[in-house]
């Protein structure tokens, strides 16, 4: 499958996330400043989309519990939440913004 078109750099709020999906999983794109990633829009704690969530200081807060995921590593960073989430490849090229599910970043397997 390799890196597949999903979004636009302009769908994606500045410091919020955007659903999509890519292939059969649903993937949160999150913008934080002028970075982007891409992370599993499926909480390990509440599985909820963290795509309703906040972004800030690299990192997303579910909206239900307030567990917080690292946006590079997918490692809980607050409670709840113990279980890291997958994080994948991710490409802007142009406004276009790619990810790659066919392998992860920290070898978490996606739910």
């Amino acid at each position: 499958m390799g890196f597949v078109r999903v979004c636009s750099l302009g769908e994606v709020p500045a410091d919020q996330a955007l659903a999509v999906t890519a292939g059969d999983l649903e993937v949160a794109i999150a913008r934080d400043g002028d970075e982007v990633f891409a992370i599993q829009d499926l909480c390990s704690h509440a599985e909820v989309a963290l795509s309703e969530g906040e972004v800030a200081e690299c990192q997303i807060e579910c909206w239900l519990h307030g567990s917080r995921f690292d946006l590079r590593t997918g490692k809980p960073t607050g409670l709840p939440a113990t279980e890291p989430v997958s994080t994948f490849p991710i490409e802007v090229r142009g406004d276009d913004v790619y990810v790659d599910i066919t392998e992860t970043l920290n070898g978490v397997e996606p739910s």
